[in-house]
Formats: C-alpha cells, sequence, structure tokens
C-alpha cells in the first residue's frame, strides 16, 4: 500500500480503516476539521486572537479522531495548503478541474474507501444530494471585463433595509435574494449551512459588520449579497451589534481568496464615512452605488 503523491496514470489513493471504523464517520471528521482550520484562518486573517487557542484544541481534538493512516495523509496535504478535502463536482474535483474516471467517480460516491485527485492529490469527498450549488449564468463572449465588487454581487443582491431582528432572519432574507435572483439554488440548506458556521465562531468582525457564509456552493464563482439594517442585529452572545451583513457563498477552490476579500471589506469600512454611504438609504440602486464607491479603493 503506498501513500504517495500519484505519479502520472494514477487516479486514486485508497486504503481502509484498519480499526474498521466506518469511512463516511473519517470523510465526515475530515470535513469539519477543515472548516475549523479555514475558520481560524479567517480569524487570523483579521487579527482577531480572542478564540485562536480554543480553536487549536478542537483541530487538535479532531486530529486525534482520525485512523493513523488517514492523519498522515491529512497531515501532509496540510503542509502544501489548507483546503485538504474538495468536493466532487460534476464528476471533477472541485477544486482543480480535474475530471475524475468514471470508476473512481463511483468510488467517491460509496465513500468506502480514501480516494484523492490525481492531479492536485486532495482527498475527495461526494456533495449531499441537497446541497445548495451555484445556478447564475457564464459571463458571455464580448461583455465588459467586470472590476471591483461588481466580479462577486450585483444590484439586485443589495437590500438596503433589512427586516430582519435576528442573524437567522438576515441571513434566510439574503439567501433568498440570492435564490430568486438565480444565483444559486435550495437557500433553505443555504441557511442551516450558514447557520452551522455561526455556532462554530460567530462572523461578526467589528465595525458593525458580519460575514456569515457558506463554503462548498460549487459550480460558479463567489457571490456575495448584502444587507443593512439601519437599527442594527445583536450577533452573538457577546452583544455584537450589526449593521451591515456580508453573506457569502464560496466554492472550496477559491476559500484563500475569500480571506483577502473580507480583509478588503473590512479595511473599506474601517472608514467611518463609507458606513454612513450604506446606511439609511431606500433602493437596491443607491445601495449598490454606495457600495462600489465604498469600495473602489479596496477592491479593484
Amino acid at each position: 500500500m503506498r501513500l504517495g503523491i500519484p505519479v502520472p496514470g494514477e487516479y486514486l489513493l485508497h486504503f481502509q480503516s484498519r480499526k474498521h471504523k466506518p469511512m463516511k464517520n473519517q470523510i465526515n471528521l475530515l470535513n469539519q476539521l477543515q472548516e475549523l482550520v479555514l475558520t481560524r484562518d479567517e480569524h487570523h486573517q483579521m487579527g482577531d486572537g480572542s478564540h485562536m487557542d480554543a480553536l487549536s484544541d478542537s483541530i487538535d481534538a479532531l486530529v486525534g479522531k482520525l485512523d493513523p493512516q488517514i492523519k498522515a495523509l491529512y497531515e501532509r496535504l496540510y503542509k502544501k495548503d489548507h483546503v485538504v478535502m474538495s468536493p466532487m463536482a460534476n464528476g471533477c474535483c472541485a477544486v482543480c478541474g480535474m475530471r475524475l474516471p468514471i470508476s473512481q467517480v463511483q468510488q467517491v460516491r460509496l465513500a468506502k474507501t480514501i480516494q484523492t485527485c490525481s492531479s492536485c492529490g486532495r482527498m475527495l469527498f461526494n456533495e449531499e444530494e441537497d446541497a445548495p450549488k451555484y445556478t447564475g449564468g457564464k459571463p458571455v463572449r464580448g461583455e465588459p471585463r467586470k472590476t471591483g465588487i461588481s466580479r462577486f454581487s450585483a444590484e439586485e443582491l443589495m437590500l438596503p433595509s433589512l427586516k430582519a431582528k435576528t442573524p437567522a432572519e438576515a441571513i434566510a432574507e439574503l439567501a433568498i435574494a440570492m435564490s430568486e435572483h438565480h444565483f444559486v439554488s435550495n437557500p433553505e440548506s443555504l441557511v442551516k449551512s450558514a447557520l452551522d458556521r455561526e455556532s462554530v465562531l460567530s462572523t461578526a468582525m467589528g465595525e458593525g459588520l458580519a460575514f456569515p457564509h457558506v463554503r462548498g456552493v460549487e459550480g460558479g464563482g463567489l457571490t456575495l449579497a448584502i444587507g443593512v439594517s439601519e437599527d442594527g442585529i445583536v450577533w452573538d452572545a457577546e452583544g455584537s451589534k450589526v449593521h451591515v451583513v456580508v453573506f457569502s457563498v464560496i466554492p472550496v477552490a477559491v476559500s484563500a481568496f475569500y480571506l483577502r476579500l473580507v480583509a478588503m471589506l473590512c479595511e473599506a469600512f474601517k472608514k467611518k464615512e463609507n458606513l454612513t454611504l450604506v446606511r439609511g438609504l431606500n433602493s437596491s440602486g443607491e445601495l449598490w452605488k454606495n457600495i462600489v464607491k465604498a469600495t473602489r479603493y479596496t477592491m479593484k
């Protein structure tokens, strides 16, 4: 049994747990582990060290539950990139785009063995049938190249007057807007996934901002919707008051870029005049215009 990096012509790395633990449980552990690691990366990027020790302890606890062989593979992949798990989307590795042989597609679906991508080496897993997916259109040839925040959002995804009184209600409003305007499917699943992520650690980042998100929405690009609450929403147990909610759906492949995107938005809204620009507006058009203006220097 060889655990090395696949060589050309080989497409899978597979082994079964010596302790006969159900492989699906191991795959679920790996996905939980990846989400915790990326959560820690997000807070490190934002300079928020208040929860780093607790996150690191949780990560270490999950690593300890992995089968020894899977743990060894995880640690080797982790040294290269913190994204070690890739969903299989339309018969391809969602991270690198490598088309998988039909026989391997079936093995990923069965989840009886660990399968790896022959191109990027990441461990593969099958998406749930009801997982939300990107449904937006592809770029039209000849269309002007989008710049700034317009690469990730649009006027119809701006909600200048959230009715929400709770984080769950705010996320639901934004998820429904994404679905109604044909950017994503299954808004109910989006809301559940976003709230599961919030239960790990609040996405409130100070300055009246929160960044709820769902990772693993495949089939398109990173997409965000923005809602504004004039009265503010108490976002977490610490009493963080949020006025601007930036809800994102993120393909796994752009997890690292998402960290930079959040940093760019935080940088833009550190300026109080930019926060003032986006509050108290009456239309999506006004909010979109002012969001573009507020982020024009940080998101080029």
